[in-house]
């Protein structure tokens, strides 16, 4: 319960404090350490002072959805020792900017935006881990490759000079079941590593559905309502 006196920063450890109550409690029951389950804290909407918060209590790992706030907020915490991930689908002409500032893009579903990745990544001397979002529905707009263009996907990554392949990306579908979804991805994630043993990271699971998907493997965790709540919409 809120009061006067609480602060923002009060109100984000508190957040903090039962995200990872959760995300512990679901490791236990899966009988994974909790190491091996990384904290994504998706920012989009709220300030670089959240930000800096978060970084204030122990979190490394920041993801953002949009460029544009991304980027203004990556270059505002520059001086934070931060990874940041984006995590949102992602246009052509925005891998410039995105490579400037992510270590990890979560979003590569396109043979031209994978291109567009390494010649940007080569031009600014970085090397960036990219992740294949797959598919595990029949909506395009929520992006991905479907499951049987993974491996060509993840090929063409994994050649791709200034990139890296980190490994899968997915979205619960909308209604769906979350169990059944992050267990085909986590299949999907195994097929992979058979042919790059090194493609390890399993992006899935948000606030609502963090315990299922390390229930089936998840790797990263990429939470925002939970944190800092429920945010505002989205104003250009």
């Amino acid at each position: 319960m809120k009061n006067a006196n609480t602060t923002r920063r009060d109100e984000i450890a508190a957040s903090l404090a039962e995200v990872e109550r959760r995300i512990a409690g679901a490791c236990e029951r899966a009988g994974r350490a909790r190491r091996d389950v990384t904290l994504v804290a998706i920012t989009k909407t709220y300030p670089g002072s959240d930000v800096r918060i978060l970084a204030g209590l122990g979190i490394r790992d920041v993801g953002e959805n949009r460029d544009q706030e991304a980027a203004a907020k990556a270059a505002e915490c520059a001086d934070l020792p931060l990874t940041w991930h984006f995590v949102g689908q992602l246009q052509t002409n925005k891998a410039r900017s995105v490579v400037s500032y992510a270590d990890v893009i979560h979003s590569v579903d396109r043979a031209r935006l994978a291109g567009a990745l390494g010649r940007e990544a080569v031009k600014a001397g970085r090397r960036v881990t990219c992740l294949v979002q797959v598919a595990l529905d029949d909506d395009p707009g929520r992006g991905g490759v479907p499951p049987a263009e993974l491996p060509a996907m993840a090929d063409l990554i994994a050649g791709t000079e200034g990139l890296a392949l980190g490994g899968v990306m997915a979205v619960a579908p909308l209604g769906g079941d979350p169990n059944r979804a992050f267990a085909r991805l986590s299949e999907l994630s195994s097929v992979l590593r058979v042919i790059h043993p090194d493609a390890s990271v399993v992006s899935a699971g948000m606030s609502g559905d963090l315990a299922e998907a390390i229930a089936h493997g998840a790797t990263h965790v990429r939470v925002g309502t939970a944190l800092l709540g429920r945010r505002k919409p989205f104003v250009r």
